[in-house]
This record gives C-alpha cells, structure tokens and sequence, in this order.
C-alpha cells in the first residue's frame, strides 16, 4: 500500500509530455500522407501506442502529446483507440498542435516544442517532466525511473541503453561515473565514447528523461537567446552539464531486466523493416503477448481471416514465421516471415516473404513479394515482381540502404 501511495504522488507531481509532431523524412514515403508516430506497426498498432501503453502501464494517465507534422492522423487514432482514460478522474491524453504564441514559427527542435509550450508547464505547475517519444519500441516501466531520479535528487535523468558501438554513432553517447552520474554527452560522433568494461559498446541515450521542471524551463529560456538546433541531445544536455547541473543516466537494461532491454527508434525505412522482422523471431526479440503489459490500440471490426484451398489443386496456404492479423483473405498462397495488416488479401499462387503487407492490399494470382514494405491499399497486380530486381524496383520505388523495397500507399500499378 505505501509503494502505491508513493507512486501516485510521483505521477500526481510529474507533467508526461510525448513528442509526436516529427515529419520523418528518412521515413518516406510512409510519412508522406501520415504522421511518423501514426505509421502502423505489427499490423494491428501504430508507433505512438507503444509509448502511450508504457505510460497507461507504468499507471500514468496525464499526458500531452504535442503534435504537427500531418497531426490529422494522429489526433484520430488517439480520439479513437485512446478513450481509456476518464476525465472525470482527471485523466487525460491530449493532443497539442503548435500555438505560436512564443515564436510565429513551427517547432525546430524538440527542444523548441517545449518552449512553444512553456505556458502548460507553468499551468500544470509539475514539479518534474517526463519527457518521451512517440516513435520508439520498448516496454518501460517510467516509474521505476522517476524514482530513481528522485533518489538521486537529480536536475536532469537521462534513459540510457548499451549497443553497439557502430549503431551507436546514431545516436547521444554518455559517459556516466560510479554512482551513474553523467560526466560528458556526445551528439552522434563518429568516434563515440565507449564503457569502461567493453570498448566495442557504447551507453546511448534512449531519448527518455525526466527533468526538474524549474531547471527545464531555465535551459529552455537560455536556449532559445541562442544560434543553436534547439535540441535536447544537442544543445540543452550539454549545456546543463557545462553549467554544473546533477545529470544522472537511468540504466535500462540494468534496471528493467524483466522488459528484455529492448528498443528501437523507429528513424528509417531500415529500422521499421528490422522492428518487424524482430516480431516474429521465435521466440520474438519483442513479445506482443506480453498479458501483464498489454500494448492498446484502436481495434477495428473485422470478420475472421480466412484461409482456402482448392481440393482439385491441393496445393493450399503455406505459412511459416508470420503475423497476421483479422479481416484476411489467403488463398493458395505461400507466405513466410512477414506481417500481414488487417484486410489483406493474397490470391492463388502468390508468394510474399520478409515482408510487411499494410491493410487493405491485394496481391493478385502468381505475384512475388519479397524484402518489401507495401503501404495501405495498394493492388499488386496478377504476376507482378517485388524485390526480385533492384534494377527494375529502383525506377519504380524507394529502395533503402539495406535493399527494402517501399511501395507507397494508394499507388496505380500496371
């Protein structure tokens, strides 16, 4: 009962904002008629639920998810699939698009966002602020971090995870003491710092913090007097440790073990695809079947899938290693280590692999998938090839780094 009571009063006292207005240009053309945090994840979700869900998780139901990038998308999935909260509790989830009031511009960093919105933290009148993202996949208990920031009588906690020291060039390396104070901050450096007990692996920034609000607001106003990127990994950490500030990194891994330690940052066309693939590795790298840490969404009506065979061929529906969601219709088709969205139809003698397929598709008689990320609603024509010929895929398509072929919703193919 005390553990309870306790944390009520840390998310009684802490403002939950998540960023969700970025335009995710190394996304395209996913994010070309959507928001990033909106683009669908394992078939049934979308980015932001992930976040949203640790929040409703970790038993924090006041936030502010501050939008702009295409936020029609995004402000729809959240009225539709997110009316879990009750106002008359005080609870809410509730979007925030740009005010202008500060600045007659957009945001231009996600520090920027903040001080656009400076008069909610003033009306809130939190004492700290939990900061997040809406286009990252993990399972986070936050508040087993506050508490360790409380402890701490920490300025500023910063989420941090170990990985690679080649994917970590990505991302803000720290480099934290003993006691898991930070010491020194690097924004995506071409040589970044490594930890002491390995020199192939770095400790990143998780993009997760939480600040005392009263030092927030300070480095927000310093900020913004200055020629910067209005950055937090840029701009704010590094010159909070400059001027002296209590900078603690918060241990993912060490302090989380039960979540696995995983996530990703969903940035690229590349990441999305490997997050996909992650699903349905058995067992899954990222479970989705988790029952005490249910991922919530907006779940739509649809009949069951349905799987057919004709007796007179007698070929059937061969599937291994996949994901596949309600409302399908799979005939005679053969089907590996993909994720297939709702409503998806796959017609006789089709063959789709490695790939994600989003709702509302169909993939004619004797087509061929592979590597792929088809968007929402596309019909893939009878015999059609993707992912055979890079040749042919690159005058059509965009093709990423690693060779995933992305087919943009709604397109007309011949």
């Amino acid at each position: 009962m005390k553990v309870a009571v306790s944390l009520f009063s840390i998310f009684g006292d802490t403002l939950t904002l998540v960023l969700a207005g970025g335009q995710g240009e190394r996304l395209y053309p996913l994010t070309k008629e959507r928001a990033k945090p909106a683009i669908p994840f394992a078939g049934n979700f979308r980015l932001i639920d992930f976040t949203l869900s640790n929040c409703v998780n970790s038993g924090i139901r006041r936030m502010y998810v501050l939008t702009q990038y295409m936020s029609s998308t995004l402000d729809r999935h959240i009225r539709d699939g997110w009316n879990v909260v009750s106002s008359q509790l005080g609870e809410f989830i509730q979007t925030v698009p740009p005010q202008r009031k500060m600045a007659k511009r957009w945001y231009e960093g996600t520090a920027d966002a903040f001080f656009h919105n400076i008069g909610i933290l003033e009306k809130e009148a939190s004492s700290r602020v939990l900061i997040l993202s809406g286009d990252h996949i993990y399972k986070m208990d936050y508040g087993r971090m506050l508490e360790f920031h409380i402890k701490n009588k920490a300025d500023l906690t910063v989420a941090g995870l170990e990985m690679g020291k080649e994917e970590a060039k990505r991302f803000g390396v720290l480099a934290v003491d003993s006691r898991s104070r930070i010491v020194a901050f690097e924004e995506k450096s071409r040589e970044p710092r490594t930890v002491p007990h390995n020199k192939s692996r770095c400790l990143i920034s998780m993009g997760v913090y939480v600040f005392e609000t009263k030092k927030l607001v300070r480095a927000l106003i310093k900020d913004t007097k200055k020629d910067t990127e209005h950055d937090f990994g840029k701009n704010i950490i590094p010159q909070m440790l400059a001027d002296e500030n209590k900078l603690y990194c918060y241990n993912f891994l060490a302090k989380d073990p039960d979540k696995m330690g995983y996530w990703r940052d969903i940035g690229t066309i590349d990441s999305y695809w490997q997050a996909s693939m992650d699903l349905i590795e058995f067992p899954p790298k990222f479970s989705l079947y988790d029952e005490s840490w249910p991922i919530l969404t907006y779940q739509e009506q649809n009949p069951p899938t349905q799987i057919l065979s004709y007796e007179k061929k007698g070929k059937g529906v061969l599937i291994s290693d996949c994901l596949i969601c309600s409302g399908c219709h799979l005939t005679e088709a053969k089907i590996k280590r993909s994720v297939l969205s709702p409503r998806v139809e796959i017609d006789s003698f089709a063959e789709v692999s490695e790939s994600v397929i989003m709702r509302d598709t169909k993939v004619g008689k004797y087509a061929k998938i592979r590597r792929a990320i088809i968007d929402e609603g596309v019909m893939i024509p009878d015999g059609y090839k993707i992912g055979y010929n890079p040749k042919d895929d690159a005058a059509r398509f965009t093709i990423s780094p690693e060779g995933i072929v992305v087919v943009p919703a709604q397109i007309h193919m011949d």
